[in-house]
């Protein structure tokens, strides 16, 4: 079963500086229909104005996974890393007994976009860890890139789940395929671009909640466009 949740239906929040889409409940955001899937608790889309971003705050016991599709956006934390997440970076911040943080738009003139998603750990109280790791655009044309997954297979980031994440881009014509385990679900996020999910067409922001899915093929339709893919316990 498919269900769609439309880009025009996820909670807005506009402060100026920030223009975010909440595909769940998030902040001042609240539909209990929508309050995460599986182990997917956050996918927001921000927008984020040039030299602004969030000021140092706190996380305890979340997987958060960061996903920059244009721009740059600058990290600091109070584990002492340092770093600044470009297009094709995928970044992991385990929060486990609490970390502080803070992000940034690294420039002065263009704005930085990105999506910003909240996984459950599946064990609370672990040690606050850091990673990141750049995926080429080879690495993901015409092809389901695993990016982030519980044992870092495949040089993926390590998710303190039982998750997959893929990635893939997808030009026109162009079709990848998954295959469900018994006892997974998935959702996927159009990044950007449109696609065919099966026989649903979708646009940048939809997301798609799979439950009993034996297969998906994901076909490109219009020019390029970006997709992610979770495979996650039912």
């Amino acid at each position: 079963m498919l269900t769609i949740r439309s880009a025009q239906d996820r909670g807005v929040a506009n402060f100026g500086w920030l223009d975010s889409r909440h595909t769940f409940s998030f902040g001042n955001y609240h539909d209990p229909k929508y309050m995460g899937y599986a182990d997917l608790r956050v996918i927001n889309e921000d927008f984020v104005d040039p030299g602004q971003g969030f000021p140092t705050h706190g996380h305890q016991d979340m997987e958060i996974v960061t996903y920059i599709l244009e721009g740059a956006l600058e990290h600091k934390d109070s584990i002492g890393t340092g770093s600044v997440i470009l297009p094709g970076d995928v970044q992991r911040m385990s929060a486990g007994t609490g970390i502080r943080h803070s992000e940034f738009n690294a420039s002065q003139s263009e704005t930085v976009h990105l999506l910003q998603i909240w996984i459950l750990p599946e064990q609370k109280g672990i040690a606050p860890s850091y990673e990141q790791k750049h995926f080429t655009e080879a690495d993901k044309r015409g092809k389901l890139r695993l990016v982030g997954s519980r044992d870092g297979r495949d040089g993926s980031v390590v998710i303190h789940q039982d998750i997959s994440l893929y990635a893939t881009t997808l030009s026109a014509g162009e079709t990848v395929s998954h295959t469900f385990a018994p006892g997974r679900v998935g959702w996927l996020q159009v990044a950007r671009g449109s696609v065919k999910l099966n026989e649903h067409q979708l646009k940048t922001g939809d997301g798609v909640a799979i439950d009993r899915e034996t297969k998906i093929d994901i076909h490109g339709i219009d020019g390029d466009a970006e997709v992610l893919l979770f495979d996650m316990v039912a």
